[in-house]
């Protein structure tokens, strides 16, 4: 029995979907998957292992370039690919209208949220069938859902499960990053939207923070603007390091062996949780009820500000601002000022409970001299 799972969308979307896929095998023996994802997000299915084939579409290209997309062949290899088989079900849990559209390209009934549960309605005009699932959840929750329901099985009561299954050798990079004495903490610092950032004052002094506890930081980047941030982070000390961009599977592997995280609301703060490292997200414009990280040793903290959540990707508040009172950083004001209810001497005493938490007694390393 094979099923095609349309993804286009963000590292949090699909990362949140692979639990679906482990009830799903657990549920129907023999079930495979095929994935229609993002180029550039390939990597995230062939993580599971009910993956058998990863098809990837240049859904940034199509918007931006499609005549490009048809010169370089890239639009007819996907539209060959995905007509190769037939499918039992045809899936879109996100409810996008571009999933919608890509999904007729397959053989096979298709299958997508139904206009009080999808993200675009216009989207629901591609389905064959329709699911309804309940908003108000979280996003592992409803895609679990709506997998039980589009696949024909009772929904499993079982914690979910990632399945994630790092089959390749960790790089060269990842080796050296984890093989050192003194154990690893990893900082997401980057996100999509600015009001998403913590100050970088309030990173400095967390890293400060970690050095003391005897702690390496390393800090990934994916985009120049936080490569950005972690160097200004990385000005606190030896111990602090920015490495170099890295694919995904090398970031995982790296991620496997730290024993904590900082982050906020981005994509990969939601890979440490399907990989049960202990974490810490912050959240000042978001609401983690619906997409915060979900999985084991996972904290939520959110900022008590009059106008948080305000589910706006530019900060326009206008009352009083809050002053820096730290010694790193440079702004002589918090921005967005929401975050300046999560000092950082707060995050990282929660971060060290939920590492204890999870290795059962306080780690034992020694202080980093910087």
């Amino acid at each position: 029995m094979r099923v095609l799972i349309i993804k286009t969308s963000s590292i949090g979307d699909l990362v949140n979907t692979l639990p679906a896929m482990t009830d799903a095998t657990q549920m129907i023996p023999g079930i495979r998957f095929d994935w229609l994802v993002d180029e550039s997000l390939q990597e995230i299915p062939q993580w599971h292992y009910a993956t058998e084939r990863v098809i990837p579409v240049a859904t940034h290209d199509l918007s931006k370039n499609l005549w490009g997309n048809l010169i370089k062949g890239k639009w007819w290899r996907m539209k060959h690919q995905i007509r190769t088989n037939d499918y039992f079900a045809i899936l879109d849990s996100d409810g996008l209208w571009m999933n919608g559209w890509l999904s007729r390209y397959a053989n096979g009934p298709t299958f997508g949220l139904d206009k009080e549960s999808a993200r675009d309605q216009l989207a629901t005009r591609y389905y064959d069938h329709t699911v309804a699932v309940a908003k108000g959840q979280h996003a592992v929750e409803r895609v679990r859902q709506f997998f039980a329901k589009a696949l024909g099985y009772d929904f499993p009561r079982a914690v979910a499960n990632s399945g994630i299954k790092l089959d390749s050798e960790p790089s060269a990079q990842s080796i050296a990053l984890t093989n050192g004495n003194d154990p690893c903490l990893m900082f997401f610092c980057g996100a999509s939207w600015e009001t998403k950032l913590w100050p970088v004052a309030y990173w400095q002094t967390a890293a400060k923070l970690a050095g003391r506890k005897g702690y390496r930081v390393l800090i990934p980047w994916r985009y120049e603007n936080e490569r950005a941030i972690a160097d200004e982070i990385a000005k606190v000390g030896k111990h602090v390091e920015v490495f170099q961009r890295s694919s995904l599977t090398e970031l995982a592997h790296t991620l496997n062996k730290c024993h904590g995280v900082v982050a906020v609301d981005t994509g990969l703060t939601h890979l440490a949780a399907a990989l049960s490292i202990p974490c810490v997200s912050l959240y000042g414009p978001t609401d983690p009820g619906l997409s915060g990280a979900f999985g084991q040793n996972q904290v939520h903290l959110f900022a008590n500000y009059s106008c948080s959540p305000c589910l706006k990707d530019k900060c326009t508040y206008s009352g009083p601002k809050v002053k820096n009172q730290l010694n790193y950083g440079q702004g002589e004001y918090v921005e967005p000022p929401c975050f300046s209810s999560l000092m950082p001497g707060y995050v990282f005493d929660v971060l060290q409970q939920q590492i204890e938490v999870k290795f059962g007694a306080p780690v034992k390393i020694a202080a980093v001299a910087n």
